[in-house]
């Protein structure tokens, strides 16, 4: 089973990170409104960026790494 740590654009255009092991269910989960809090009143969403690690673990240590990175960071990840 493979992890991903991922980036979404909201569509109010904010910034969220996050993990999983199915990126395609994940993120149809985001725009029904089910995935988090967060994003259920900012939807659509679409995928910015996502990087595959090698568990579990690794994925929780690079969520982190990202979330404390500035906006400005977060987007030069994102190629933006």
């Amino acid at each position: 089973m493979s992890w991903v740590c991922y980036l979404l654009r909201c569509a109010d255009d904010t910034l969220y990170c996050g993990i999983t092991n199915d990126p395609d269910k994940r993120l149809a989960a985001h725009n029904a409104g089910t995935a988090s809090k967060y994003t259920r009143t900012r939807t659509p969403v679409r995928l910015a960026w996502s990087e595959s690690c090698a568990d579990r673990s690794a994925a929780l240590k690079r969520e982190m790494e990202i979330k404390n990175m500035s906006r400005v960071e977060k987007l030069v990840l994102c190629g933006k």
